[in-house]
């Protein structure tokens, strides 16, 4: 699979584009005005404990307190564990408050008000909701990651080979200072003890100057800031199946050149500087399919479509076969628009970033043998995906129930905000409704107006329907009150706003 970075930056906004195969794969987007914290290191103070919820809240000097679990203030080894799933963010970050709470003491006997504590933030502020923090600390280099918490050594699960495994865990266990912990990264197979030295020396350096800094301040305060989104990806993503990478920023590209020297310096990827008039996501057709990714209706290519409407609890994708008829019978036409839709519907949840509870409705498929195919195909498609995912079987009403881990906000809302004027309905009153609503209004305000003439302010659109096709209505009322009705469309009116006035 030919893959490719391509990057876009400016004062304001970087953005940067994993392509697969010259389709748009993975989108990070970093904004000056609001940097995301994941990854960064506070020293915070407790200022409130909650026993019912086994959690604290900490202030970090964020606008809103920062969530807790007991989970993330003990369980080390699940902490671990978390870490080697999820693939991205801090220890914790796929995880929410479960079964393991009841091994662990009461929070009440770990923190109390007014503590200084030492965590790391797991999980963006999303919504309503604060940022979600771990006290694991987790520093993450090139080839491992450095848990200073963690008396423990693990290893990527990506990492299929026990031969590489035991390699590998046999070269950290000979070189990491007693009683620290490392996880051995899906980058670090096949590298050699001088690579991995080098990332062990370079992280516990970085730790050393950790914690120097806590000790001379106060809380609440940041004592480290992760990396910028492009060095992120470039740590994160870049392996040796990355072709190019293409950016449009001279300082950008020579601070890339210096990234990869210095923390890889054995690879050689080709770094090119886009200089061209033509802005650099309308020449790799990336401005068109990040548009694509903001709509609820996906279109496949036999006909069918998928919906993806997102909710403040949970995501739901609807599969239908649209304008597909298939060529043989009902039920082979079902299976391959299903087929079909499991690896966009795949490939939607990675470019859109959508985390949580997604509930996948499925063509009805009568088959059992039909639905283990969609079921499989599906996991096959979400192998390819860092964040963790957990997957319940193909229920007998078509239903797929799965989580998707999730760090950041998705892309919908990162680049939109609630329409202003549905109020985040997603609807408004149709015109009809709001004449029928106008003309009841009418009748409770008529009878006490005073005078034989008024005025209805409405939106242009309610004008022209109230001149036209509900004239009738408005003359009824006129020849039953005695009053004359005068019309006036105003264009900065709410299609939903109206103004009754006398004279």
């Amino acid at each position: 699979m030919s893959k490719e970075l391509i990057i876009n930056t400016t004062s304001q906004e970087t953005r940067v584009a994993l392509l697969e195969n010259s389709h748009i794969a993975e989108l990070y987007i970093e904004r000056s005005r609001d940097r995301g914290i994941v990854g960064n290191i506070y020293k915070g103070r407790v200022i409130r404990v909650l026993p019912g919820m086994q959690a604290a809240f900490v202030d970090i000097g964020l606008e809103k307190a920062a969530f807790l679990y007991v989970a993330d203030v003990l369980d080390e080894v699940e902490a671990v564990e978390q870490f080697i799933d999820g693939g991205h963010g801090a220890p914790g970050a796929g995880e929410e408050a479960g079964d393991n709470e009841r091994h662990l003491p009461p929070i009440e006997d770990l923190l109390r008000e007014g503590q200084e504590i030492l965590v790391q933030v797991a999980k963006e502020p999303i919504g309503t909701k604060g940022a979600r923090i771990s006290s694991h600390i987790s520093l993450p280099g090139r080839h491992l990651v450095y848990m200073p918490t963690v008396d423990h050594v693990g290893i990527s699960r990506r990492i299929e080979s026990e031969e590489e495994k035991d390699r590998l865990r046999a070269i950290v266990d000979a070189i990491r200072p007693p009683g620290s912990g490392f996880i051995v990264r899906t980058a670090a197979e096949g590298k050699s003890e001088e690579d991995l030295i080098a990332d062990l020396e370079f992280l516990l350096n970085l730790w050393q100057e950790i914690s120097g800094r806590k000790e001379g301040r106060g809380a609440p305060a940041l004592i480290h800031t992760e990396l910028d989104v492009i060095c992120k990806v470039l740590r994160d993503i870049l392996t040796e199946d990355v072709a190019r990478i293409v950016v449009d920023s001279r300082s950008e590209h020579d601070k890339i050149v210096s990234f990869i020297e210095t923390f890889m310096p054995k690879l050689r990827y080709s770094i090119e500087l886009y200089e061209d008039e033509e802005p650099i996501f309308d020449a790799f057709g990336l401005e068109i399919e990040i548009a694509r990714a903001l709509g609820r209706k996906v279109w496949l290519k036999s006909g069918g479509y998928i919906i993806i409407e997102q909710t403040e609890a949970l995501v739901a994708v609807d599969v239908n076969t649209g304008r597909f008829v298939g060529k043989h019978n009902l039920e082979d036409t079902i299976l391959k628009t299903n087929l079909e839709a499991v690896k966009e519907i795949a490939f939607q949840l990675r470019l859109r970033n959508i985390g949580g509870l997604i509930i996948i409705d499925f063509i009805d498929m009568e088959k059992e043998a039909h639905r283990e195919k969609v079921y499989s195909a599906l996991l096959e498609a979400l192998k390819s995906d860092k964040s963790k995912t957990n997957i319940l079987k193909i229920s007998e009403l078509g239903l797929v129930e799965m989580t998707r881990q999730r760090v950041r906000e998705s892309i919908g809302r990162t680049l939109c905000e609630p329409c202003p004027y549905c109020e985040g309905k997603g609807y408004v009153k149709s015109r009809t409704t709001m004449a029928y609503e106008i003309f009841r209004e009418l009748r409770r305000e008529l009878r006490n107006l005073p005078g034989e003439k008024l005025t209805l302010v409405v939106h242009p659109d309610i004008a022209a329907l109230l001149y036209d096709e509900e004239r009738q209505g408005i003359e009824e009322l006129e020849q039953r009150f005695a009053k004359v009705i005068s019309i006036t469309g105003r264009p900065v009116f709410h299609q939903e706003q109206y103004e009754i006035l006398p004279g």
